[in-house]
């Protein structure tokens, strides 16, 4: 996107042993949307590296292996308190055990962020919860598709 100034950013699709996935609850002025975990890349930050460090200040999780690059998103909308016009998120499949998450940043920093909740869902109440946000928008059919087919072979985008 010439002439836009876009963040970095690094995200896990966190997956448990019973196939639900964990989100996190974003609040905004003027919308609120449940999406991956994960955030900005700092500089000279690898996807791996950054994944960690972002799993870890917002979940407490430490003992994990980063999966696969599974998805791309691009969302172009200027981004609360900074100079980014969007930020380009790249996926990563990480599968763990079922756990309780617990920032190690505290709530304090969490809702600095935008951040208020964060909960384990099934698929079946993603598809089913007509009145909520996503991010990405198509996340019901695309972890749909990951549960019936696994990571795919090449990232998708997976639009806003």
């Amino acid at each position: 996107m010439r002439g836009l100034n876009i963040r970095s950013a690094v995200r896990a699709l966190l997956v448990d042993d019973d196939d639900h996935v964990l989100l996190v609850r974003f609040e905004f002025p003027n919308a609120s949307a449940w999406a991956l975990p994960g955030g900005g890349l700092e500089e000279g930050e690898s996807p791996e590296d950054g994944l960690r460090r972002e799993l870890h200040e917002e979940l407490g999780l430490t003992d994990f292996e980063v999966g696969p690059h599974i998805w791309d998103r691009l969302h172009v909308i200027p981004i609360t308190n900074t100079d980014y016009d969007g930020q380009r998120d790249r996926i990563h499949l990480v599968r763990t055990p079922h756990f309780e998450p617990e920032p190690t940043i505290g709530w304090d920093a969490m809702r600095a962020e935008s951040v208020h909740e964060m909960r384990w869902w099934s698929h079946d109440e993603i598809a089913r919860s007509r009145q909520l946000r996503f991010a990405p928008r198509r996340l019901a059919e695309l972890f749909g598709h990951y549960i019936a087919h696994g990571a795919p072979i090449a990232p998708i985008e997976t639009g806003v």
